[in-house]
């Protein structure tokens, strides 16, 4: 399936917010999309958003609702939404009771970007995760997999100021990678919770390495947060979504302006 963005305004120095990396995390998608929707309405109408004139919000913003598509139709449908990689995601998942988070190849995409991966695979490996599976398993090498590709692209062709990857649940907000802590990093991520309510967290075992907020940090010495939204076990229950909304919505305000 396709892989798609949205671009509000054009301008350099752009705020890239991406969604949908993970099969069992869909709510994301649904949450950039509909922040998409607001912001465009607020600025259509020049009225206010979160308290904020939308006609302050000028620079760019791109928004990727659904960087692993198939992963999320895997998840919502079955195996029947694997398409040609059904047979593949039927063999993987006859060998674990895991739920399906990985792309239609068995790969985690944010176990698959270029930071840290040799050092998360060696953990993966501790783990047990040695082949493709329904989730955290990093791929043969770092960037193997399509989705991780067109983003790292697109990252790469635009150069955005900060990331926000939106990932469920916790209600928690990553904003380092490492050691390695940005200009400015520090402070948007508490205001980012303050605004949020979520709690500022740092990276541990398994989601050490290999994601898309850590290689950006990495690569461009920007800000750049995972931020997991909501609270339960993925995939949160749509009755949640008007909570997360409320939540998160003056967060992602805030970012398109700082």
């Amino acid at each position: 399936r396709g892989i798609y963005s949205l671009h509000i305004g054009k301008s350099e120095n752009p705020l890239l917010i991406a969604a949908g990396f993970h099969g069992q995390e869909w709510m994301t998608s649904l949450l950039a999309l509909r922040f998409a929707e607001l912001l465009m309405r607020a600025r259509s109408c020049r009225s206010m958003l979160c308290g904020i004139d939308a006609a302050c919000i000028s620079r760019e913003i791109i928004i990727v609702p659904c960087v692993n598509p198939d992963g999320v139709q895997i998840a919502i449908n079955g195996v029947d939404g694997a398409w040609k990689y059904a047979e593949n995601v039927r063999e993987i998942s006859a060998s674990s009771n895991e739920k399906w988070n990985a792309n239609a190849r068995g790969v985690d995409i944010n176990h698959n970007f270029d930071a840290g991966w040799n050092e998360l695979r060696s953990m993966e490996i501790e783990e047990g995760i040695v082949a493709p599976s329904p989730r955290r398993y990093g791929g043969y090498m770092p960037e193997s997999e399509p989705e991780t590709i067109t983003l790292v692209n697109l990252t790469k062709a635009r150069r955005p100021r900060a990331v926000i990857a939106l990932h469920s649940q916790g209600e928690e907000i990553f904003w380092e990678y490492g050691e390695k802590k940005p200009p400015e990093s520090e402070r948007l991520a508490k205001i980012f919770s303050a605004a949020s309510g979520y709690t500022l967290i740092r990276n541990s075992g398994l989601a050490s390495h290999g994601g898309y907020k850590d290689w950006f940090i990495e690569k461009f010495n920007r800000p750049g947060f995972t931020v997991e939204i909501g609270k339960g076990k993925n995939p949160l229950p749509l009755q949640d979504f008007d909570g997360i909304l409320k939540d998160t919505i003056p967060m992602l305000t805030l970012a398109a302006i700082l």
